[in-house]
């Protein structure tokens, strides 16, 4: 909302100069009869349209995108500057053909004073602060009107010295003076006219600002888990960078991270161009340091298979698999059969023919239903039960355990402790062997969950 005030106030307070200096030039230019003022005259009257035009088009080019206009509205800055290049245009012609029959007919030079030298220097003064106002404003919100505005007046500048010196030839003598002046404008005009043609085009037509897409590609490949840039493109809508790129990210990544992923190259953009439209499109691809394992996961996964404990084994000639594969406790066992070919089959096309796979395959655990805390009595005798089983064996310090009762059985939780040192198998084997313990010696245990820590500092 501050971008579009700001644009509106400076394009409102150049309307008011514009017209003004426009006014001052043309009665002084007709009263003198010099064709070089009457040009600048013309000139700013050509900026007062474009100011006025300008004004409009900022109004409207910051409204959000809708139904209509899915990229927002910020060409219409586009198109204003290139209607006000073919004002120029015509302009620059017209003081051409002008200036160009008074050198060949020859017309007396105009009326010298020192009021058309006032007028003159106080347009300079006066452009020179709309220029660097409006430039100051462009390139705060990155309107291509405004700039164009602000290239406008910066050229009357230059027009105007080049009013002065005619004028000051014709009061030397020179009668020619006045109207080479005005071709001089002319010329300047239809410069002018061709870098904002040039610049406008460029836009319309989607090129990409200088730099940007190197800018972009260097963002995005900034942000951790992106391996590489495929595609990138960038265009400018107003003040609005769009940015369309197809990245890579490794296809171990579950869907939750790419979408973190997603998000911290939006915010490497924002940070790079201020204000940008991202549509990421991420690409799956295999790392070179992804593990069998890890291809073997990304296979089930895009079957939607439920497995675990995968097993390799590298006998040198070939691989050894081995899969737990979990399904619907009550499906049929030649449709659960099925299944499990077709992921052997899946396996062997990623690895090669000659790789033994073997699936082992037991229902998938339901999700429990609701259950509740077991009585105090219950929870001692499983406590001094697990505590018994651990003895004064590596695993010690039996403590935090809760039993639950649901329909599918107990559920027993408990915390212990072990030596630091211990490896993680090690610490394993010694807490299932507990487990096992548990579950002879009370059938009704469904599930026995242990968390191993090591002890108190």
């Amino acid at each position: 909302m501050t971008s579009q005030h700001n644009k509106t106030s400076v394009a409102a307070i150049s309307i008011f100069a514009s017209g003004s200096m426009a006014a001052a030039k043309f009665v002084v230019g007709v009263a003198i009869g010099s064709l070089a003022l009457i040009s600048e005259a013309l000139h700013s009257s050509v900026d007062l349209v474009a100011t006025i035009i300008t004004w409009a088009v900022v109004r409207v080019s910051d409204k959000p995108a809708d139904d209509e206009h899915h990229y927002g509205h910020g060409k219409l800055e586009s198109i204003s500057a290139l209607g006000v290049t073919a004002l120029l245009y015509v302009l620059a012609g017209g003081i051409l053909v002008e200036a160009y029959s008074r050198l060949r007919e020859g017309t007396p030079p105009p009326t010298i004073s020192a009021i058309p030298f006032v007028v003159l220097v106080i347009d300079i003064v006066v452009n020179l602060w709309r220029a660097r106002a409006l430039h100051r404003a462009a390139r705060e919100t990155r309107s291509q009107a405004l700039a164009a505005d602000a290239l406008h007046f910066a050229s009357d500048v230059m027009g105007s010295f080049a009013v002065i010196v005619g004028l000051i030839l014709a009061a030397l003598g020179f009668w020619w003076g006045d109207a080479a002046a005005a071709a001089a404008v002319a010329v300047m005009i239809a410069a002018l006219g061709l870098r904002m043609a040039g610049s406008t085009v460029q836009t319309l037509v989607d090129r990409a600002p200088e730099g940007a897409q190197e800018k972009a590609t260097a963002a995005i490949r900034s942000v951790p888990g992106v391996i590489g840039v495929e595609r990138l493109r960038v265009r400018m809508v107003g003040a609005t960078t769009f940015i369309d790129t197809i990245a890579k990210v490794p296809r171990t990544y579950p869907i939750d991270r790419v979408e973190e992923i997603k998000r911290k190259v939006q915010a490497a953009v924002d940070k790079a161009f201020g204000d940008a439209d991202l549509t990421f499109t991420p690409v799956p691809v295999a790392r070179d340091n992804e593990t069998v394992r890890d291809r073997i996961m990304v296979i089930a996964r895009n079957s939607s298979l439920a497995v675990h404990h995968v097993t390799v084994h590298d006998l040198g000639a070939k691989l050894i698999v081995s899969i737990d594969l979990e399904v619907d406790a009550g499906m049929r066992l030649d449709a659960a059969h099925d299944v499990a070919n077709t992921l052997e089959r899946n396996i062997q096309e990623e690895f090669g023919a000659d790789v033994e796979v073997d699936v082992h395959i037991e229902p998938l655990e339901p999700e429990l239903p609701f259950g509740v805390d077991a009585a105090p009595e219950r929870v001692q005798t499983i406590a001094a039960a697990l505590a018994e089983f651990a003895g004064e064996g590596e695993i010690h310090d039996i403590h935090n355990v809760r039993v639950r009762n649901t329909d599918a059985g107990e559920i027993v939780n408990f915390h212990c402790r072990a030596t630091p040192s211990m490896s993680v198998i090690k610490v394993h084997e010694h807490v299932d062997a507990i487990e096992r313990a548990l579950r002879r010696a009370f059938p009704s245990v469904k599930r026995v969950i242990s968390h191993a820590e090591p002890p108190r500092t």
